[in-house]
């Protein structure tokens, strides 16, 4: 399978998809540790990494309050 990040607003709407896909979770996990600070100047809120179509953990990209 491939691994992607859905992107998603604060509520949960599909914003666009990561423009790469990976062969493994770590892959996909530097991905994210690379790029988290762009994508929220892009307004992406929350992430959700997919191993194909399965969901396997989604995350905010902000501060806890």
């Amino acid at each position: 399978m491939a691994w992607s990040w859905r992107l998603e607003k604060a509520d949960g709407r599909p914003v666009g998809m990561s423009e790469e896909t990976f062969s493994t979770q770590a892959d996909a996990e530097s991905w994210l540790g690379e790029n988290w600070r762009g994508l929220r100047v892009g307004e992406v809120d929350k992430v959700t990494l997919l191993d194909g179509e399965t969901v396997v953990y989604g995350m905010s990209l902000h501060d806890p309050e």
